[in-house]
């Protein structure tokens, strides 16, 4: 569920040519914000998703990840509906969230202090907190196993898919629906970055120019929304069931910069830590990663950190390597955005075909790997790694591999 289509195919087709899917917010009148664009998912029917009923409790992030689980799991060869109660008590949800129900919470603080008390809802306790996120996912396809949300700011999903890799691998857990689902898009929310002055304020004339990770003329990231969702199990299992295999986690990486709560490190080095460890744990050697799929946000100072922790982990070998961000076509979907690398990887891999990062026009001298910048690369490539950034100075990476069905 993504700002640049709906849907895998959609999204992926969208994604390998280039195409923005940031525009105008249409989510709320943003005429008082100096920043007026997002990546908004559009298209959404809430009603083909959940009842009204059921739509009356829920944030705009339920929403799209209970749309996202469904084609996972639909594409997975899983029909909740005609598992057995045991087998229900092996699926789990893993779900990685930056923001959670921050619209849900703010109308219903809107609708409390405007003196409306008979219109709040029942449910704004449960609601508004961060673990309705899998509890939702739960209770849609009745799945009796953990229940877990992951919140640690932009690399929530990231770890999320980290943290269901190491469940499956040491016996903890059999099937896990996992990946990264948030909706940001909230007056409070983008009022909040724009006095950060952390996201893009010079191009409401020109959204879909926005986003520009790694160029010289960057400002900010543009806020975005999505979900992501994919289902996690033993190989083996999967073969047995015939089912299709997109791609494999190898190997998971996290560390903490301890330095700031925005601000990075300038170093670099635990990012780059961060990528090394999840290379070792993949049991592979640096030459062997083919791909990185970059955290890219387009903020001046974390680009230049990212490309620095890069040249740490990489040496001289880092100028070889293709790598871009797709951040330049959604915006930041915050904790989702691990995800939406890895969905996006997995499609690359899958295909022969790395996404580029469009307006990535001008040379930053600070910024001079190989973005594969405007338009994207024809290559085969067996092993990539996808790289997160986050709030708190958190670092974390995953390597994926190509599937083979």
């Amino acid at each position: 569920m993504s700002p640049n289509g709906i849907g895998a195919e959609a999204f992926w087709q969208a994604t390998r040519s280039g195409e923005s899917g940031i525009g105008t917010i249409t989510l709320f009148d943003p005429a008082p914000l100096p920043c007026r664009i997002a990546g908004e998912v559009k298209g959404l029917r809430p009603e083909e998703v959940l009842s009204p009923k059921e739509l009356r409790r829920v944030a705009r992030s339920v929403i799209l990840a209970i749309a996202a689980a469904r084609e996972a799991l639909q594409s997975a060869g899983i029909e909740p509906n005609d598992l057995t109660l045991g087998e229900k008590r092996s699926w789990g949800v893993l779900l990685g969230s930056g923001g959670g129900t921050p619209d849900f919470t703010e109308e219903q603080y809107r609708l409390y202090f405007t003196d409306q008390l008979k219109k709040t809802s029942a449910y704004n306790i449960p609601g508004s907190t961060m673990g309705s996120l899998s509890s939702e996912l739960s209770l849609s396809f009745d799945f009796r196993g953990q229940s877990h949300v992951i919140s640690t700011g932009c690399t929530s999903s990231t770890d999320a898919i980290g943290y269901a890799f190491n469940l499956i691998r040491f016996g903890l857990a059999d099937h896990l629906l996992t990946g990264g689902a948030d909706a940001t898009i909230t007056p409070g929310i983008m009022h909040g970055f724009s006095i950060m002055r952390a996201i893009s304020l010079s191009h409401n004339h020109e959204p879909e120019r926005a986003s520009r990770p790694f160029d010289r003329s960057r400002d900010g990231f543009v806020l975005g929304e999505g979900a992501w969702m994919m289902v996690l199990e033993e190989r083996e299992q999967a073969l047995q069931r015939g089912a299709p295999i997109y791609g494999e986690v190898l190997g998971y990486g996290s560390t903490c910069d301890a330095y700031h709560m925005v601000r990075l490190d300038p170093e670099g080095e635990e990012p780059a830590r961060a990528m090394e460890l999840a290379i070792q744990d993949a049991g592979l050697a640096k030459e062997e990663v083919g791909y990185v799929a970059l955290h890219g946000t387009a903020t001046v100072l974390n680009d230049k950190v990212e490309t620095r922790a890069i040249k740490r982990c990489f040496g001289s070998g880092a100028y070889e390597i293709p790598m871009s961000s797709i951040k330049s076509m959604i915006g930041h979907p915050q904790g989702a955005s691990g995800a939406a690398g890895v969905v996006s990887t997995i499609l690359a891999l899958r295909e022969g075909f790395l996404p580029p990062t469009i307006n990535c026009e001008e040379a930053d001298p600070e910024c001079d790997l190989n973005y594969i910048p405007r338009r994207g690369l024809a290559m085969d490539v067996d092993a990539a790694l996808c790289n997160c950034i986050g709030f708190g100075s958190k670092n974390s990476a995953l390597v994926i591999a190509r599937g083979d069905g």
